[in-house]
């Protein structure tokens, strides 16, 4: 029997978030061992070029994978031409930046980045042989197999950068950590997706066709690119390599906290919303539970480890990622944003309305740039806060633009966000009150923990949630089906 659009959702959905959860996880232990090795100096070595990964990877992927996704019915010939065009791209950005290696350096004031980003830089060639096998089970709904490739990716590569990091390879560590990371999740897309590409018949027609769309995709991820890591570019020319890795990893640890949640939403929220683009009303529903389910998880998870991270990067890495644990309590704040804010920007791409993502992302990109410019000499903390405020206030600009596309008005948006932040809110002030004069760390870290899940769970128990209701039940029903 076919699985109904419901069942696929949760299914993608449950899968979404056993992958994140394990990754996360291995992230996690391996980050705190790769912390108490190395010195914030080495995380600010590959802080320093992580903007320029990133940008190439776009450029590799150039936005064909979202195109593809966003095809009804993608054909074979789709599949190949973006293929072979990925690898065209993979490789000459690569050979583009190969030679602008000494301008990095320059910039940065570092000659050691030369070789390192050299280096460092071959992940997305890497990338671009997989593009497609993960556009493939992506918009398959294939999130059980995306959860193996990541979870086994992530733990191998994670090995072996601690393996390094055990070896005195310094910040080298992590060029290897992320360059095995992406070949493994390329060998096992290659696994787990049947497609494969015909090399008799190579043509880019399917390509120049979907042009017009994913150009636009691959400007908006490119600003978002540039967005998301501009102070790790302007600290590391202002400031120093300590600065930017004491910055750095507080991003780092905010994101792997929010990159759950919105990992494991966003792997069935466009496929999802596209299948129902023809069905206005559902499609809206579809969205609001989606919003409800993400802001259900993330303002308590988020504004939760704001709380702890004091205690949890003390008494995990050492008493040197201090000064990050200030930063992550404020990058918190937008963290707990950035689920809710992918899911309306997938509504926007479902209705084909790419344009719409690429303007406002570059109004983004000029605004925050121009602030962050103005404001480094006050500090970094002033940095940070104003990078805050920008990125939460931005929600509703991109919220605005899905109320004129589908006429979900701002009251319904507030009304489905507000509760869970106020009581999340409530929830962890309670918390840092009542935990306030526990001296030990990590008697603190645990105590805040167990007494803040308690409270929200109790909370949502006695409101009679019914999102908390609908993952009972489907967690339950899963438990079921395997002791039947």
């Amino acid at each position: 029997m076919a699985e109904s659009l419901k069942e696929k959702t949760a299914k993608g959905l449950f899968w979404g978030a056993l992958n994140n959860s394990l990754m996360q996880f291995i992230g996690l232990l391996f980050g705190i061992v790769l912390g108490r090795l190395l010195s914030p100096s080495d995380y600010g070595m590959m802080a320093m070029l992580t903007i320029f990964s990133v940008i190439a990877n776009n450029l590799q992927n150039s936005g064909f994978g979202t195109a593809l996704a966003n095809l009804d019915h993608p054909r074979d010939e789709d599949y190949n031409s973006v293929f072979f065009f990925n690898i065209i791209v993979g490789i000459s950005a690569y050979i583009i930046l190969f030679f602008c290696a000494p301008l990095i350096s320059d910039y940065y004031h570092e000659p050691r980045l030369t070789p390192l980003s050299r280096f460092a830089f071959l992940g997305f060639v890497f990338a671009s042989f997989s593009t497609v096998q993960n556009a493939w089970l992506f918009k398959n709904l294939r999130a059980k197999q995306q959860a193996k490739t990541n979870v086994t990716s992530v733990l191998l590569s994670s090995s072996v950068g601690v393996i390094c990091a055990f070896s005195g390879l310094s910040y080298w560590s992590l060029a290897i950590q992320s360059n095995i990371y992406v070949l493994s999740v390329a060998v096992l897309a290659w696994h787990y997706s049947p497609w494969r590409p015909d090399f008799r018949h190579i043509t880019f027609a399917p390509v120049r066709h979907m042009f017009k769309f994913s150009v636009k995709i691959l400007a908006t991820n490119i600003t978002n690119s540039i967005n998301n890591n501009i102070l790790n570019v302007l600290l590391g020319h202002y400031f120093s390599a300590h600065d930017t890795g004491n910055y750095n990893q507080a991003y780092q640890w905010n994101s792997k906290a929010w990159y759950v949640l919105q990992s494991m939403v966003t792997q069935v929220a466009q496929p999802v919303l596209v299948s129902l683009r023809e069905e206005k009303e559902r499609q809206v529903r579809v969205l609001r539970k989606l919003i409800r389910f993400a802001a259900f998880l993330s303002f308590p998870v988020m504004f939760g480890f704001g709380l702890v991270a004091k205690q949890f990067l003390v008494v995990t890495m050492g008493a040197k990622w201090e000064v990050s644990a200030g930063y992550i309590q404020i990058l918190c704040i937008s963290g707990a944003f950035m689920p809710i804010y992918s899911i309306l920007t997938n509504m926007i791409i479902s209705k084909g309305r790419s344009g719409i993502l690429l303007n406002g992302t570059l109004v983004f990109a000029v605004v925050q740039i121009a602030a962050m410019i103005l404001l480094w000499r006050y500090g970094i903390v002033t940095m940070i806060v104003a990078y805050t405020i920008l990125n939460v206030g931005w929600i509703f600009v991109w919220h605005a633009f899905v109320w004129r596309l589908t006429g979900y008005h701002v009251g319904l948006f507030v009304a489905d966000i507000l509760p869970f932040a106020l009581v999340a809110l409530a929830v962890m002030a309670l918390t840092g009150f009542a935990t306030a004069s526990i001296g030990n760390l990590a008697v603190k870290l645990i105590a805040r923990i167990a007494m803040a899940a308690v409270l929200y769970y109790g909370v949502m128990k006695l409101a009679h949630v019914q999102i908390l209701t609908e993952c009972e039940n489907f967690v339950l029903s899963k438990l079921k089906r395997k002791k039947d």
